[in-house]
């Protein structure tokens, strides 16, 4: 039997066929190899005149332009217009590149009149109509999906020893994406990327010299959504999804979140990704307020949204990057884009503007600095287009204050430290949260090194400290919580102020706030009681701000952090006070090393 004839074998409707009925069947087929977009059906065309069945790759079925359901390797399309002759009620295109069988009408009615080709039909059919209505009258419950119910065959496994060659042929065979390692030390996973990314390996090398280990991983009862976030914070594209007891499921990727619908976090990313110009990362930036609403409304954790929003503002560096750098010429120096603020936190919201920055290295060209200039003007200008808005007090790269070379941003890091005056103070509570976006200048590790040296310098510190201790508390009277507040002034700064101070305090680089918190309990800086209570303020303050933000956009508005606090449902408001109260406890503490008043 040829190859054909044994990929057939393994699928419905092919599968009840006699191995002489499948040879003939495979001398019919047509192989097409079609790139990325091809659309090999197109809804309210020409009626098609063959069977279609997808050898590799995966294919969109779209109705009205809206993705309604994915076709992978081993399923059928093309019957419904082929049996009946009318115009397709699907656009198929490919989502990647593809491979797919192409088999004439006449070989493939034979096929399909057959008992178990009727039952087939009959079954299809039904799932896609199913599918179509779910997803164009209620694509908010697509977002409700269980891991679980993604997973498609049950996971592969090889042994370490397993040669490379080996595992891959087993991954085409069993028409994977992964395969999972088992070795004394627990599980690794190799995945169809590995095998790419690796290719100077020798074939005939042990799997577990390219497995990554530990394997990521999601209980199986989690929804979608959070599958996502996860892996984008694990940075990895796929998981092995686990049950209750830890026991292995199966195996899902990006690509499988992808299919639930465009506003996946995937998806975005990867329009902002692959957009052709500024106006596509404009138009595929412009999905990101809807993509927060829908996270909200799955009940994510604040923290994982607001890590969502900075992975798509992270894309959209990137992109506008690579095309301004396409219209300026090859840069003179390596450089490093650098985000600052909330957006360097990971605490990105639709309320965050641009902060940001741009090192790069030092050379001998006079025009360089005019050159990032330039760059760096087109970047913030599509960032605003995009919706961050410009920041009121101009910290961004285009200005020469924020784009340095390398040499005067280690100056910097250092007069901050040793003359803390109030110029430098701003420019450390500016630039001392910082995160490289992209570049290939090394900048991270010697500006961090220079941070570690902090507490060698306690009149830097207690000047940062009154960054903190100095927020005046929103609250009022007896402590009570009345009339507007603007919350992230009030209440996210002074947390967010606190924590950097005992992380500088303490040799800590970690950027995000709730980390910082973390290392500094596990050093013994703050008692579990406290720490614990700033971090589930941090949280509290968290949620209500992205709760605004959302009733913001529901009435047309822009997004800001003012929020009035007598109209907050009774709860929201008593969790908001005593969140407010725990800060001002953690600023009062803070009274032994600065002050209050002072």
């Amino acid at each position: 039997m040829n190859e054909e004839a044994r990929f057939l074998s393994r699928f419905p409707p092919f599968d009840g066929l006699e191995p002489d009925q499948l040879e003939r069947l495979a001398g019919e087929i047509v192989t097409r190899r079609l790139s990325a977009g091809a659309r090999v059906l197109v809804q309210d065309g020409p009626p098609g005149d063959h069977l279609f069945v997808v050898r590799s790759g995966t294919m969109e079925l779209l109705r009205n332009d809206k993705v309604v359901g994915v076709i992978v390797a081993g399923e059928v399309f093309g019957h419904p217009t082929l049996l009946t002759s009318q115009p397709p009620a699907f656009t198929v295109r490919t989502r990647e590149d593809a491979v797919v069988y192409a088999i004439p009408r006449a070989a493939a009615l034979e096929v399909l009149s057959s008992e178990r080709g009727v039952a087939f039909v009959a079954d299809t059919l039904r799932e896609r109509l199913v599918r179509t209505a779910q997803t164009i009258r209620a694509t908010p419950e697509s977002r409700m999906v269980h891991v679980a119910s993604l997973i498609r065959r049950p996971p592969a496994f090889v042994d370490a020893d397993t040669p490379i060659t080996e595992a891959a042929k087993r991954m085409s065979e069993e028409l994977e994406r992964a395969v999972l390692v088992v070795t004394p030390r627990g599980l690794g996973i190799v995945t169809d990327r590995d095998l790419r990314d690796r290719v100077g390996a020798s074939p005939d090398a042990p799997v577990s010299t390219i497995m990554t280990t530990p394997v990521a991983t999601i209980r199986g009862d989690r929804l979608a959504p959070e599958a996502a976030v996860e892996m984008m914070r694990v940075g990895v594209d796929h998981l092995l999804v686990v049950d209750a007891r830890g026991r292995a499921m199966g195996v899902i990727s990006s690509g499988s979140l992808m299919t639930l619908d465009a506003l996946s976090p995937f998806a975005i990313t990867q329009s902002l990704s692959t957009a052709k110009n500024e106006d596509e990362v404009v138009a595929a930036a412009a999905h990101i307020p809807e993509l927060f609403v829908a996270l909200l409304d799955a009940n994510l954790e604040a923290h994982d949204i607001s890590r969502v929003l900075t992975v798509q503002n992270d894309a959209a560096v990137a992109r506008l990057l690579d095309l301004a750098i396409g219209r300026r010429g090859v840069p003179p120096a390596p450089y490093a884009w650098l985000a600052l603020g909330s957006v360097a936190r990971w605490e990105t919201t639709l309320a965050s503007d641009q902060d940001n920055a741009l090192a790069y290295a030092d050379v001998d060209d006079p025009d360089a600095d005019a050159y990032f200039e330039q760059v760096a003007t087109d970047v913030n200008a599509g960032l605003a287009r995009c919706g961050w808005a410009l920041d009121v007090s101009d910290v961004l790269a285009r200005n020469r204050q924020w784009r340095r070379p390398f040499s005067e941003w280690t100056q910097m890091f250092g007069d901050c430290l040793e003359h803390p005056d109030h110029s430098n103070l701003v420019r450390a509570a500016l630039t001392f949260d910082f995160r490289q976006v992209t570049g290939k200048l090394d900048i991270v590790r010697p500006l961090a090194d220079i941070l570690r040296q902090a507490f060698h310098y306690p009149g830097f510190l207690v000047r940062i400290a009154r960054t903190a201790t100095d927020v005046r508390s929103p609250l009022g009277f007896r402590q009570r919580l009345t009339g507007p507040v603007d919350v992230k002034k009030g209440a996210a700064l002074p947390i967010e102020n606190l924590a950097r101070f005992h992380a500088l305090a303490n040799g800590v680089t970690a950027s995000s706030t709730l980390d910082r918190l973390a290392a500094i309990e596990g050093l013994g800086i703050l008692t579990r009681e406290m720490a614990k209570s700033l971090q589930e303020a941090f949280h509290i303050v968290w949620r209500v701000r992205l709760e605004h933000h959302a009733a913001a956009l529901a009435v047309g508005r822009e997004p800001d952090n003012v929020i009035d606090t007598d109209r907050l449902p009774p709860l929201a408001r008593l969790d908001l006070q005593a969140a407010l109260r725990a800060i001002l406890a953690a600023q009062r503490r803070m009274s032994h090393y600065v002050p209050l008043g002072m």
